[in-house]
């Protein structure tokens, strides 16, 4: 016997179209390329991607034509998270940091009908668009007057966004969907070879979106301001774009500038209560700020991720009366898949226990479950100590790549395997102790990076660290410090040994160390450690200092 309830699809639009009914004046802020700010209400949002819908609707498109964005976090960017998915067509955001030759797959890949693109990224556009072979055409996120200019010969055509809006009015009726109707892509970042890409439905975003404004995760409410660091073009910007109108929050899309004064300026000057982005954002932020002598108040949660979210950052922001949320989530999980938010029992814990529990990636909310597995595909104890191959499943999971028949990271039973090795304790608190393609294993034995990367982030004069295995003729691998100064800081071997040797054991700790100027960073902001054991992974490197006389 089935309930008596309504059937009524989960569709994008309706979160806007319900955001512009019930806080239509409610702001969305957005920083022009020029620092400018334009300011408008969910009300005029929801027209304008109506008639942007409207405008894609006339342009030959038909149902699931993928339609790519290379943009800022921006108001027009917001635009066509709805108009596009709305309109049955395939919003795929395009990470503008990857290399030319992956951004030309991708676009090849995915077989994408136009172009969206910030003015910005013109030169970017001229250089790849020739490539892409299924481009019809480009539309610049403009209007007439800031069109780009001197654009190369051999291009399809080049449209202006602003005219396609101002040809249309907004007498526009959404098209009723399958929930499962896809709605939007984007492509992991390809570390390990092309990326691959992930297709999320109307379903799976709404779905996620209301997941995300649980209390006991991101918890967005009506009466807040967010500001979404991390980028509108990695995973749908953790969703929040979709998750603020959802309950009608207000949002604050801060463009380009990204560096500590530009957001501490919008931090202060919008009132913004709630961030999100990855940890090396809020590291900068929060050093800016100390050296300014200025709050980042009233911004009082911090969802970090991205990244390993180190203790420092975690006692930094909490200096400034903000609540560090330490979030995990991939491309394949859209992207939320745990985050780390204590219960009421563990409120009255002792601070250190406390604080070894936000260091993990925390527990999955609901619609998810997640699994250890050990080299047999066997489920490992949730005792904190066993250590397997993380695997989820869900709503919001990918169940495949597109245009990819690669079934190497999937099981037989249908879940995702996600290529960190992690714990999981009992009361369900996971923790990532490495990526497969990072672990190191010495003499036999597991030595975790991210642990020896966040001791030594506790250092007063560490900036930025990562651990890498260097060769070594006894035991096969051994950790090696790669270490990023503080400005005017200075630090020896034998006191990163003695700040770092209480907390681990005796053999986890790395012989030596490298200092570097700067880490590299991938489309994403994680650090390239295949750059760095390319570089550095030597046993003997001429750079290398002691960290003892030993």
């Amino acid at each position: 016997m089935l309930g008596l309830m309504m059937d009524a699809p989960l569709r994008i639009p309706d979160i806007l179209e319900h955001a512009a009914k019930y806080y239509p004046k409610t702001e969305i802020v957005s920083r022009n390329e020029d620092s400018t700010l334009h300011r408008y209400g969910y009300a005029d949002a929801a027209r304008r991607a109506r008639q942007l819908a409207k405008a894609l609707s006339r342009m030959g498109l038909e149902r699931g034509d993928r339609i790519a964005t290379l943009a800022w976090n921006n108001h027009r960017h917001f635009e066509l998270y709805y108009a596009v998915p709305g309109a049955g067509l395939v919003c795929h955001t395009v990470n503008p940091r990857l290399f030319p030759e992956q951004l030309v797959f991708i676009l090849n890949d995915a077989q994408d009908r136009y172009l969206f693109s910030d003015v910005a990224f013109a030169r970017l556009v001229a250089g790849v668009a020739p490539y892409a072979k299924s481009l019809r055409g480009i539309v610049f996120n403009c209007d007439r007057d800031h069109m780009p200019k001197d654009l190369p010969d051999g291009l399809p055509p080049v449209l202006c966004y602003e005219d396609l809006i101002d040809a249309e009015d907004d007498d526009f009726e959404w098209p009723v969907l399958d929930e499962r109707t896809a709605s939007g892509m984007c492509y992991t970042s390809g570390t390990t070879g092309n990326p691959k890409g992930v297709l999320y439905s109307h379903r799976s975003t709404v779905l996620h979106a209301m997941a995300v404004n649980q209390p006991g995760l991101f918890g967005i409410a009506p009466d807040e301001t967010v500001l979404p660091v991390v980028p509108m073009f990695h995973v749908n910007a953790w969703c929040v774009p979709y998750a603020a109108a959802l309950v009608g929050a207000r949002l604050v899309l801060p463009g380009p500038r990204l560096d500590g004064p530009g957001l501490l300026e919008v931090i202060h000057g919008e009132k913004v209560t709630i961030g999100a982005g990855v940890p090396t954002i809020w590291l900068n932020l929060v050093n800016y700020a100390d050296q300014a002598g200025q709050s980042v108040a009233p911004m009082n949660r911090v969802v970090v991720g991205g990244a390993a979210c180190p203790q420092t950052l975690i006692e930094r922001l909490a200096a400034h009366k903000a609540l560090a949320v330490h979030a995990w989530g991939m491309t394949e999980t859209s992207p939320l898949g745990a985050v780390s938010v204590l219960s009421a029992e563990q409120q009255y814990l002792p601070e250190a226990e406390k604080m070894k529990l936000m260091l993990k990636q925390g527990r999955a909310p609901f619609g998810i479950e997640m699994r250890i597995a050990g080299p047999d595909g066997k489920e490992l104890p949730w005792d904190g100590v066993a250590r397997g191959d993380l695997e989820v499943r869900g709503p919001w999971i990918a169940s495949g790549y597109f245009n990819n028949t690669d079934r190497s990271q999937f099981t037989g039973d249908g879940w995702f395997k996600t290529g960190d090795i992690s714990t999981i304790d009992a009361d369900g608190f996971m923790n990532i102790v490495d990526r497969s393609k990072d672990v190191i294993k010495s003499g036999g034995e597991w030595i975790s990076s991210i642990e020896l990367e966040n001791l030594a982030m506790g250092h007063p004069s560490v900036l930025e660290a990562a651990v890498i295995a260097r060769a070594d003729s006894r035991w096969s691998e051994r950790p090696r410090y790669i270490i990023v100064l503080r400005e005017g800081k200075m630090l020896t071997g034998p006191e990163l040994r003695a700040f770092i040797a209480p907390h681990v054991a005796t053999w986890w700790i790395p012989e030596d160390m490298i200092i570097v100027t700067e880490l590299p960073h991938g489309a994403t902001g994680k650090v390239l450690k295949v750059d760095l054991r390319a570089r550095y992974g030597a046993e003997n490197h001429p750079d290398a200092i002691r960290l003892s006389d030993q």
